[in-house]
């Protein structure tokens, strides 16, 4: 069990001490002045873009949420879902173990909603399931029509593709919608249920997933100059590259790992800008949301304990 408790930690450990290793390789001769010069020549209207995609990103969010709890027969207030969905990526985003941070921060929100620890084991899982969903089917779509961008990382990423994996990818998420369609029957677990999602839902899965990961991928997209900018398609599956890496790596946030995928993945584009855009992402997608989900969970638990102070006294 200690070795256990261990390993991914001494695993995300030791991939952060190697990526950072060799991020530094990769960023000799860069100096701050030229990353602080790259920031400033961001035009103020791709800041805008750049804040819109993150609320786009994390509307989607909290769209994850709202599939999960229509898929379970739930009726909450979206506002409250919207918060709790957002508090809910904004710490395991950052720090990490996202089944385990997440998965507290639901049990702590959604408790107080009625919902029972096994359904609220439910929605976790379903949640996951939508991001790999929506990440399995937008790699799959550019692996198709672009099978060659693998070859962008050369041995960075043992990884080699075909427009045949795409395909293949895209008919598992084929066959997914298919058993909504061809209504498969559910699944008994112990006293729990567990009902083939609707086509609707899986629609729904669908339209979160993917546009959770367009809306992040947008934010470093208009971050980018154009000088050797490749567009945004071939962006969005760096991106996905990047945070497929990052997630398998189990370092919190990606450090590191993120930015030495994207620097092997935009060899025509200067590192100072690549690394500034990605210093925005970070901004946009990560610090600012975490600060605010602190904030968040301090008056969540603050109104709790009053709440219970009060109930005890009465």
């Amino acid at each position: 069990m200690k070795l256990k408790r261990y390993f991914w930690p001494t695993v995300a450990t030791a991939t952060i001490v190697l990526s950072v290793w060799l991020l530094l390789r990769e960023l000799r001769g860069l100096s701050l002045a030229k990353v602080n010069d790259s920031l400033a020549a961001i035009p103020a209207f791709h800041w805008v873009l750049a804040a819109l995609c993150t609320l786009v990103a994390y509307a989607a969010l909290a769209g994850y949420d709202r599939v999960a709890l229509l898929q379970l027969g739930k009726r909450i207030n979206w506002l409250f879902i919207t918060v709790c969905s957002f508090t809910t990526y904004a710490l395991s985003h950052n720090i990490g173990a996202s089944v385990v941070s997440g998965g507290v921060v639901r049990y702590r929100a959604y408790t107080t909603k009625g919902l029972s620890p096994a359904e609220i084991g439910l929605l976790v899982a379903f949640c996951s399931f939508t991001f790999i969903l929506g990440m399995v089917a937008l790699i799959g779509l550019v692996l198709v029509l672009d099978p060659d961008i693998t070859l962008r990382f050369g041995d960075l990423l043992p990884v080699t593709a075909s427009r045949a994996t795409g395909a293949f990818l895209l008919l598992l998420v084929a066959l997914y919608v298919l058993g909504s369609v061809m209504r498969f029957k559910s699944l008994n677990v112990g006293p729990l249920a567990i009902v083939y999602p609707s086509l609707h839902v899986t629609l729904s899965q669908l339209a979160v997933g993917v546009c959770e990961l367009l809306g992040a991928a947008g934010i470093i997209y208009f971050a980018l100059p154009e000088a050797g900018n490749p567009g945004y398609f071939i962006v969005l599956g760096i991106f996905l590259m990047s945070f497929s890496a990052a997630l398998i790596s189990h370092v919190p946030g990606g450090l590191g790992v993120l930015e030495l995928v994207f620097l092997m993945g935009l060899p025509d584009m200067a590192d100072a800008d690549v690394i500034a855009a990605l210093l925005v992402f970070r901004l946009f997608y990560l610090i600012i949301p975490f600060i605010m989900a602190l904030v968040v969970v301090l008056l969540f638990e603050r109104s709790r304990f009053r709440s219970e102070a009060a109930s005890e006294e009465a």
